[in-house]
């Protein structure tokens, strides 16, 4: 994938001068089509736990399959910082035409996410075991949890390298080359893991723990693959060894746009988290129901990021073009297709529901665990379908305003949604009963179980919604210097 001479000598071209739906598909589109990869793998995992363990082990598979989905969007999410900021400053330096300053920012970027590799995988090694333990699985479900940490975990590095390398990309208008890596990774991912966890041929079968290598080991070689790609040169940047050697000072302009927004995702993630950890105290199977709903609901948050991709790399170049005008409407166009394409996915989830979970749980018969694992997701799609339009208006404004480098305001938007509404009103939608945190004030819940939980998603997903097109509509966004 090296440049040719004649790439190396053509005028490089941003995307400011195509056309807004032109500019907006030829991002999205490439974007969309790998995050439908990305959801084929853990459909997989899904399925694979689901329906090739004994009825025994399935439902807590399912759980602790559930759980190391949040831990691979941790993994992602500890190198958000780098991200966000690499995709804004590699946007804004290409719409104003300095190239070499986008290299530069892709190496320093390269850099400060290996740096953040390596504490990471040292880190959660030594807090795996606590770390499962803050979500209250328990039994088998909490054993094949950290069963799959402990092998995700040297696999940490390639997850990084794909985050940074990607988001470099992205600000460059090129969301081609991910794909390709991507699809690589997944079909790794989807061979390995099936293969282990069922034995074919001369492969030994290894279950549960087949699944976690087939995870860890495609996400190594796509992180090492986008690394080479980048030295050969690809979207006319081109990485050089003496390049990637530290710079304080750029190092510090990337995290000085990318800090927000990474503190944005980490508090997302925690709340995530905290929120996980509710639902899992309910027991294994609403932890396996919650995790299968969300399974079913991927697609939708998916698609959202490929279009807040868009909008954040077109609102970049844009902006360094000095055009807000344009900015805007690339948004526009962003956030059209993206609403639509979610209000028709929630109503296919809402209508064909129940064969859904039938597909991911074999089908069970009444009376088991696994059935009622499936009634219980079935409870809350209508939930879901209700959720994905205003997730979808959320994603794709906050993708705009990062790619401007506003990412305080989103910051101070999630911390509202999450702290101020959705917890609160989890532990008194789901619970029977409740204390307040550091006293000992016990007060009652609605006790509504996992179906509780989902409408406190609900109630935050609507809030910060209006919250955010609020900060939109403001404007300010258009004066942020970057």
């Amino acid at each position: 994938m090296s440049m040719t001479q004649a790439e190396q000598t053509a005028p490089r071209r941003s995307m400011t001068s195509r056309g807004d739906l032109s500019a907006v598909m030829i991002i999205a589109s490439p974007a969309l089509a790998e995050q439908f990869l990305e959801f084929c793998v853990g459909t997989t995992d899904t399925w694979l736990a689901g329906n090739c363990l004994s009825e025994a082990n399935s439902v807590p598979a399912v759980a602790a399959v559930g759980l190391m989905a949040y831990t691979c969007w941790m993994i992602f999410v500890l190198c958000a910082s780098v991200s966000i900021g690499a995709t804004a400053v590699v946007a804004r330096q290409i719409g104003a035409g300095h190239w070499n300053d986008a290299e530069l920012a892709t190496e320093q970027a390269i850099s400060l996410g290996m740096i953040f590799s390596v504490v990471t995988t040292v880190a959660l090694w030594f807090l795996a075991d606590d770390y499962v333990s803050a979500m209250q699985l328990e039994g088998q479900a909490h054993a094949m949890a950290l069963q799959y940490l402990y092998i995700l975990i040297p696999a940490i590095p390639g997850f990084m390298m794909i985050a940074v390398t990607t988001a470099c990309l992205h600000g460059a208008g090129d969301t081609v080359t991910g794909l390709i890596v991507m699809t690589i990774v997944n079909v790794l991912n989807i061979t390995i893991s099936a293969s282990l966890a069922i034995g074919v041929g001369p492969i030994p079968k290894l279950g549960f723990s087949g699944i976690a290598l087939g995870t860890a080991i495609s996400h190594v070689i796509g992180g090492l693959l986008l690394l080479i790609i980048l030295f050969q040169g690809r979207a006319h940047l081109k990485l050089r060894w003496r390049g990637m050697w530290p710079n304080f000072e750029r190092m510090r302009r990337l995290l000085r746009v990318g800090l927000p927004g990474g503190l944005n995702d980490a508090i997302v993630l925690s709340s995530h988290l905290w929120y996980l950890g509710i639902i899992n105290s309910l027991g294994t199977t609403q932890a396996a129901a919650h995790g299968l709903a969300i399974r079913l609901e991927s697609p939708g948050f998916l698609s959202a990021w490929a279009f807040a991709v868009a909008a954040s790399s077109l609102t970049g170049q844009h902006l360094g073009a000095n055009s807000p005008r344009r900015a805007r409407r690339a948004t526009l166009v962003s956030l059209s297709i993206c609403f639509t394409m979610l209000v028709i996915y929630a109503v296919m989830i809402v209508l064909n529901g129940n064969w859904l979970t039938g597909f991911f749980l074999d089908f069970p018969q009444p009376e088991s665990a696994s059935y009622a694992t499936s009634q219980a997701v079935v409870k809350i799609l209508w939930i879901m379908a209700v959720c994905l339009p205003f997730y979808a208006v959320f994603s794709v404004i906050s993708g705009s305003l990062r790619g401007a480098g506003d990412t305080t305001w989103p910051l101070l938007i999630t911390l509202v949604g999450f702290l101020l509404i959705r917890m609160p009103a989890t532990y008194w939608l789901a619970w029977d009963q409740f204390s307040i945190p550091f006293t000992d004030i016990q007060l009652s819940g609605i006790g509504w179980g996992l179906t509780g939980a989902w409408l406190a998603m609900l109630l935050d997903n609507f809030a910060r919604m209006i919250l955010i097109v609020s900060r939109y509509w403001h404007g300010a966004w258009t004066r942020i210097e970057v």
